[in-house]
C-alpha cells in the first residue's frame, strides 16, 4: 500500500571510499556491546543515513533491542536531530516468547528452551514486586533456571539502570533485567523491568 519503496543497496550507502562513522561513547558498551563492541557504530551510522536522507519527524524502534532505542535516543538527543524517536513496547506470542523474525530459526524442541528467558523474567518480577532487592540473588535465579536446559549458552543475565545500562546491585528504584541467550544457533534477546514496591 506504499506510494514510495525505498530500497538503496550496500554499494549506494557504503562506496569504496566511505570512512564516517558515528559512535557513543559508553552506552554500547554495556549488555550487547561487551559481545558485539562494533556493531552498535555500524547501526548509529546507518540509521543517522538514513535519516538524512528521508529527514523523518519520528522513528519508531522496538523495545526488544532495549539498548539499541536508548543508543538512537541519546544520538539524536545529542546531535540535535529534530526526530521524535518512539520505544514500541515488546509484542509477544501467545506463549511469552518475544516476537522475532530470529523465532523462525527455532526448531520446535529449542522454541520450548526459548521460553525460559520469558519465565526468568516473570520469575524477577515477582520476586522484586514482593521484596527481594538483592541482584546476585534475582540473577543466579535466571541463570540457573535457563542453564537447566542443554544446548543453551548465556551471553549474560543483567540487571542494571534502564537510562544508563549500568549494572546496579540492589534493586530500590526500577529496574531492566535483560538477557541475552543463545538457543542452539540463535541468539535470542529480551528483557523487562522490574519495579520494587
Amino acid at each position: 500500500g506504499g506510494d514510495t519503496l525505498f530500497l538503496p543497496n550496500a554499494a549506494e550507502l557504503y562506496p569504496p571510499d566511505f570512512e564516517t562513522y558515528i559512535r557513543l561513547e559508553s552506552l554500547p558498551k554495556r549488555l550487547c556491546g561487551r559481545f558485539r563492541p562494533h556493531h552498535f557504530a555500524g547501526v548509529t551510522t546507518i540509521v543517522t543515513k538514513l535519516f538524512n536522507i528521508v529527514r523523518p519527524n519520528m522513528a519508531v524502534f522496538g523495545q526488544k533491542d532495549y539498548q539499541q532505542w536508548l543508543i538512537i535516543r541519546r544520538m539524536t538527543h545529542d546531535l540535535n536531530m529534530d526526530i521524535k524517536i518512539i520505544g514500541a513496547p515488546i509484542v509477544r506470542e501467545a506463549d511469552g516468547l518475544a516476537m522475532s523474525s530470529r523465532n523462525n530459526y527455532l526448531k520446535k524442541e529449542e522454541r520450548i528452551k526459548a521460553l525460559s528467558l520469558y519465565q526468568a523474567l516473570k520469575t524477577a518480577e515477582e520476586k522484586v514486586a514482593a521484596g527481594t532487592k538483592d541482584v546476585f540473588a534475582i540473577t543466579q535465579g535466571a541463570i540457573k533456571n535457563i542453564s537447566a536446559h542443554a544446548g543453551v549458552k548465556i551471553d549474560y543475565v543483567s540487571v542494571c539502570d534502564p537510562e544508563t545500562l549500568d549494572d546496579v546491585v540492589v534493586i530500590d528504584k526500577p529496574v531492566l533485567m535483560a538477557l541475552a541467550v543463545t538457543v542452539g544457533k540463535t541468539r535470542l534477546i529480551d528483557n523487562l523491568l522490574l519495579k520494587p514496591p
